[in-house]
């Protein structure tokens, strides 16, 4: 009986991965940029692989803006220097390029949900030293007109896997938007910042989740940061002891 007990976990192990070579066979893997087949769900092909720019240092040690030369781990930016962010630190995974962009716009607008457990590997990684000292990790709002049409909020679903990840507690309702507001899209840093101030709350019944805690805000894209900063200000107002932010992508200032 106890052998037999002892092979219980091996036998599930080999049936489910007879399962998904099933449905693979089936309804092929495909690539979450292009579409191509590939071997496994939530993969890549090789050339959208190498058409990613993934950041790392050196880096601002405020808003993770990329460097050119290293110039040592506490170095900022000029921009960061003139005016630090309403929030403490910035990490991103890629540059939003050519390259990410299909990846992103499928996964934000085309139903190419099936890709978030590996953005929230590579999240895990692009952020350790961000999550080393999270307590909270908390995804940026949709109004619910906007998650009406979109039925799922993007950001909450990379919070999630980010979560799992990390082994940290994700909180999807704390913040909330409480006004509906235009797309960013073709606005300008200062038209962004104009565009969200007072548009989001923490849940007057949530507060004490954040009361005192680190915060880890998570999003898909840091554009101007003008979402960013309003969701940390927002958060330090209810209390939170510190805010950091973790994407997915970010623009980087010169093609912004």
């Amino acid at each position: 009986m106890s052998a037999l007990l002892s092979l219980g976990p091996a036998i599930g192990r080999g049936a489910r991965r007879l399962s998904q070579l099933a449905l693979n066979s089936l309804l092929p893997p495909r690539c979450l940029a292009c579409g191509d087949t590939v071997e496994q769900p939530g993969a890549l092909c090789a050339a959208c692989w190498r058409g990613l720019d993934f950041l790392g240092p050196p880096l601002c040690a405020v808003c993770g803006l990329p460097f050119a030369f290293d110039m040592g781990p506490a170095a900022v930016c000029g921009a960061c220097a003139g005016e630090k962010p309403a929030y403490d630190r910035a990490r991103s995974v890629l540059r939003y390029d050519d390259g990410s962009r299909g990846l992103i716009l499928g996964f934000k607008h085309a139903d190419r949900t099936e890709g978030a457990p590996a953005y929230g590997a590579w999240l895990a990684r692009a952020g350790a030293e961000l999550l080393a000292d999270t307590e909270l990790i908390v995804p940026v709002p949709l109004h619910w007109r906007r998650l009406f049409t979109r039925r799922y909020n993007q950001a909450a679903l990379l919070a999630q896997a980010l979560g799992r990840q990390a082994r940290l507690p994700v909180a999807p309702d704390v913040l909330r938007r409480r006004r509906h507001t235009p797309s960013q899209g073709h606005l300008s840093a200062e038209a962004r910042a104009r565009n969200v101030a007072g548009a989001f709350a923490v849940a007057p019944a949530k507060r004490h989740l954040v009361a005192d805690r680190r915060v880890l805000l998570v999003d898909d894209v840091l554009t101007t940061g003008a979402t960013a900063a309003a969701c940390a200000a927002t958060l330090r107002r209810a209390g939170a002891a510190a805010v950091d932010v973790l994407v997915l992508a970010r623009v980087i200032r010169a093609q912004a």
